[in-house]
């Protein structure tokens, strides 16, 4: 049975921030991924949105991997050539009582380690976006988008050239921690067994069903998998906006918001949809509902200008009824498994996080991080 240091399920932003992260400390990677190529799941359904921080309950993992995230990330994209652009977002409150609520997101924000947010009266935000409507408004200089297929294939690409090694089509069918390290059976057209003496699972969405194909990981230790589908709406007219737009949040979620893409096109989304499977059609129905949203903040959106555009699923690992999770970065001392390291729920801001999480990770792995 051949034998590597390190082997990595998932093929995603995570997977190849680790696996870039390990080939350049020295060790000896695999990425084992099921799919044709990378980052085909979660990591090329979203927004791209290069996050700031402001949200996320203060000392969460997702806040710290953030806020370390998005300066690692714009710092990445500046020294790699990564399309991205540094646009700012404004937090839009369309009524009084909404304004009164943006104190409390940015004093949130900067206990977060946000210290860029600026307060807007109506006029002055409308000096930036014209086409908007609103009472008052928070200006978050330090969001952005960034193209993530680029990052991800910059990523590959200096993961390989420190010597990690892709295995694609090549699912993870069992594993076994036995005798100081760890044995595995990969599928596909071309199986193989190999052992190594580090096993990461970051398989996204199927995080918990690898997990569960682990000999001697503790059931009671793998959290549930939840599906919380996220349906995009492109608009068919030039939106007059060169920021993000997103209402004040709403209970249980952060409204129906504007993201633009690097050419300055509009969508609308995610929304949440709660489902029992896998399922990326996007209902045209759905339109309806993000019509007023969006009109509370341009009420120049033209009947029938939204399209449905794609969709992409949360890797939930609480139930619809919690309001928030956090990422789950499990080592031996939580499960008891030598040599395993378990990412569940990695959400967004996972993309913005993503060299954060490969440094946490790393230093979990007893690997020294430059």
């Amino acid at each position: 049975m051949d034998k590597v240091e390190c082997v990595i399920v998932g093929a995603g932003v995570i997977g190849l921030a680790l696996a870039r992260r390990l080939a350049q400390a020295g060790r000896e990677v695999v990425v084992l991924e099921e799919a044709e190529g990378i980052g085909t799941i979660t990591s090329s359904r979203n927004s791209e949105v290069i996050h700031a921080g402001i949200y996320y309950p203060a000392g969460s993992w997702m806040a710290r991997m953030c806020v370390a995230g998005r300066q690692a990330l714009y710092r990445y994209c500046s020294q790699h050539g990564i399309p991205h652009s540094n646009c700012g977002k404004l937090i839009v409150a369309t009524t009084p009582e909404e304004t009164t609520k943006l104190a409390a997101i940015r004093a949130h924000a900067e206990a977060n380690g946000v210290a860029d947010m600026q307060t807007l009266s109506g006029e002055a935000a409308r000096e930036l976006e014209p086409g908007l409507k609103c009472d008052a408004a928070l200006l978050s200089p330090s969001t952005g988008i960034i193209d993530s297929h680029t990052y991800m294939l910059s990523l590959r690409g200096e993961a390989e050239g420190a010597g990690a090694a892709f295995a694609f089509h090549t699912p993870l069918v069992r594993a076994k921690a036995e005798a100081g390290r760890i044995e595995l059976e990969a599928g596909g057209a071309s199986p193989m067994s190999l052992a190594c003496d580090l096993l990461i699972n970051a398989a996204g969405l199927n995080a918990p069903k690898v997990a569960r194909a682990i000999e001697g990981m503790p059931i009671e230790m793998i959290p549930t998998a939840y599906l919380a589908k996220g349906n995009y709406f492109s608009c068919s007219v030039r939106a007059p906006f060169s920021r993000l737009i997103y209402p004040v949040p709403e209970p249980g979620g952060l409204g129906v918001h504007l993201t633009l893409d690097l050419a300055g096109q509009a969508r609308f989304g995610p929304d949440v949809e709660w489902i029992d499977s896998i399922d990326y059609a996007v209902d045209p129905a759905r339109a309806a509902r993000f019509y007023p949203a969006i009109r509370k903040y341009w009420p120049g959106l033209p009947d029938g200008a939204l399209l449905p555009s794609y969709s992409g699923i949360r890797p939930k690992i609480v139930p619809p009824a919690v309001a928030r999770q956090d990422f789950l970065m499990q080592g031996p001392g939580e499960h008891g498994v030598a040599g395993l390291i378990n990412l569940f729920g990695i959400e967004s801001p996972g993309l913005t996080s993503s060299l954060a999480i490969a440094d946490h990770v790393a230093t979990m792995a007893g690997v020294q991080v430059g």
